[in-house]
């Protein structure tokens, strides 16, 4: 095969990727830094996939262009390939080469396993993002999930940035404070690919992404966000420089092109799984429940009032129109396992109403201890008092940012599941910790598993409530005896999770490791269970 002209002078500062696999398809992704001064007009990087990584059977090769516009980034959606095959791709300019990049199809027939990487809220000035290069250093992964939080949009002296300058990760001046227009936004893009884990992770298997709220702003729902105010100009122009970028910098494919927000999409992987990637922030959410909204002066807390609005049937987080597409598209599906994939909890994570007002004052281990102490009672059989009682009943949901705060919307999903007899898994991330819950209708009955990837450098509860690794580790035991469908969690530790599917079973692996503050690091810690089908 003749190679195509070589083409502009460039470099590639950030890498290259691949990502949206199909049976046959993939897209190849790169950055084109331009070497001449003042570049008119549009660049030409080739573009060469081949069967090794030496590139001496070389089966696909071209032309691809890109410009100012595009911010230099340039994508190659490539058919024709073989199912459940491995490929190698690089990118050329006049003067040098790009890194050599590892990609792999879905399988199409006779799967009997796969393999996905779980990632989840890389904040840039908390620390290395060590994570993704512990996962890179595996060669068996199908296809990597990163369910958003994939940069962050805050400034200088923001959130997690306390210890940027100390270790070597303060925002640069030219991008230190918050992120507002498409200029900001790919800048923000283009200093996380610099990170060195990332750009090994993004080389060694093909992402499969969605967003969540801090590619927009924090806590955005459909008409807005927490963390944009009036003066801050239009929300709506906001995200939408923050779509583009998103879309320009992510290796992805978008099913209703690059300037619409629709991003939820199917991946078939043979008949083993189906994985359903969702939005759960941008399109359909209603604006967040607020638990200040129904406390009084004296800190009481109005449980009717709030239990009425949760428990409305209107709130939604996916939106009419998708909810539609996912009830279809299960429907339809014949795969063994529906997964998934999406940006928050969807378990039921209920705590007692005082200890949730305690945790806003602050905390209070010795009550934490003791409503531990009396659940565990309740669980070996003991009798309680009424009073007793009450207090473990009188439970609120800990986080109405997650499925809690739309509980409706999350039944009715749970009925079509058991209705139609499907094997559901679901993957969130966001909390920044890891989490392994049962998912069970509001009559107890077994609908699926959650299962919760930590943060890559994102502080997780351990610094919300300022405790140290041994408090971390007891509230983590504590939790899983006070919430009722929580099997496991770790609320202390970054790292990541490894999903493999099988015919009989699923079985779930978080990796965690010792440092963020600088790239030497060792995973030091895991933690495995499996579940398998009756």
């Amino acid at each position: 095969m003749s190679r195509p002209e070589l083409p502009s002078n460039i470099s590639f500062d950030y890498g290259v990727a691949s990502g949206d696999p199909l049976h046959d398809a993939v897209i190849l992704w790169t950055r084109a830094t331009p070497l001449d001064a003042n570049p008119t007009g549009p660049i030409k990087i080739t573009w060469e996939l081949a069967e090794d990584a030496g590139f001496t059977r070389v089966l696909r090769a071209g032309t691809v262009e890109t410009d100012l516009a595009r911010d230099y980034t340039a994508k190659v959606d490539v058919h024709g390939l073989k199912p459940d095959t491995r490929y190698y791709y690089r990118f050329s300019g006049a003067s040098e080469q790009s890194p050599v990049g590892r990609t792999k199809t879905l399988p199409e027939h006779g799967v009997d396993q796969v393999k996905l990487a779980i990632f989840s809220c890389s904040n840039y000035p908390a620390g290395y993002f060590n994570v993704y290069q512990l996962a890179a250093q595996a060669d068996d992964w199908d296809a990597v999930l990163h369910l958003g939080d994939y940069i962050y949009e805050y400034g200088d002296g923001g959130y997690a940035t306390q210890n940027a300058a100390k270790i070597g990760r303060a925002l640069p001046q030219d991008n230190s404070g918050e992120i507002l227009t498409l200029t900001d936004y790919r800048k923000r893009y283009a200093l996380y690919r610099t990170d060195a884990g990332l750009q090994a992770l993004h080389a060694a298997a093909p992402f499969i992404a969605v967003w969540d709220d801090h590619e927009v702003t924090n806590d955005t729902w459909k008409d807005g966000a927490e963390n944009h105010s009036v003066d801050e100009g239009d929300f709506y122009s906001r995200r939408a420089a923050a779509v583009q970028a998103y879309y320009e910098w992510l290796p992805i494919r978008p099913p209703m092109g690059e300037t619409n927000p629709q991003i939820y999409r199917s991946f078939q992987f043979g008949d083993l799984l189906d994985l359903h990637m969702l939005d759960t922030r941008v399109i359909g959410r209603d604006q967040q429940l607020q638990f200040a909204n129904y406390m009084d002066e004296k800190g009481n807390f109005d449980t009717r009032a709030f239990s009425l609005d949760v428990a409305s049937p209107s709130r939604t987080l996916l939106g009419e129109e998708q909810r539609k597409w996912l009830r279809k598209t299960l429907a339809r599906s014949k795969s063994q396992w529906q997964v998934l994939g999406q940006q928050v909890l969807m378990g039921r994570m209920h705590l007692p109403v005082e200890l949730m007002t305690s945790f806003y004052r602050g905390g209070d281990k010795n009550l934490t201890a003791e409503l531990i102490g009396l659940k565990a009672a309740s669980l070996r059989g003991e009798q309680l008092s009424e009073q007793q009682l009450q207090r473990l009943q009188n439970a609120v949901p800990y986080n109405l940012d997650a499925w809690d705060g739309y509980a409706v919307e999350r039944e009715t999903l749970y009925q079509q599941v058991r209705e139609q007899g499907k094997n559901l898994v679901v993957v969130a991330g966001d909390t920044h910790n890891a989490w392994y819950n049962h998912l069970k209708d509001n009559d107890g009955r077994m609908v699926g598993l959650e299962f919760g990837t930590p943060s890559v450098t994102s502080p997780g509860m351990e610094t919300y409530l300022k405790l140290d690794e041994r408090s971390a580790k007891e509230l983590a035991q504590g939790m899983s005896v006070l919430v009722d469908d929580l099997q496991y969690c770790n609320l202390h530790q970054r790292g990541f999770m490894a999903l493999t599917f099988r015919r009989d079973g699923v079985e779930a692996e978080w990796k965690y490791i010792d440092n963020i503050d600088s790239t030497e690091f060792a995973e030091v810690d895991s933690h495995r269970v499996t579940h398998k089908l009756v």
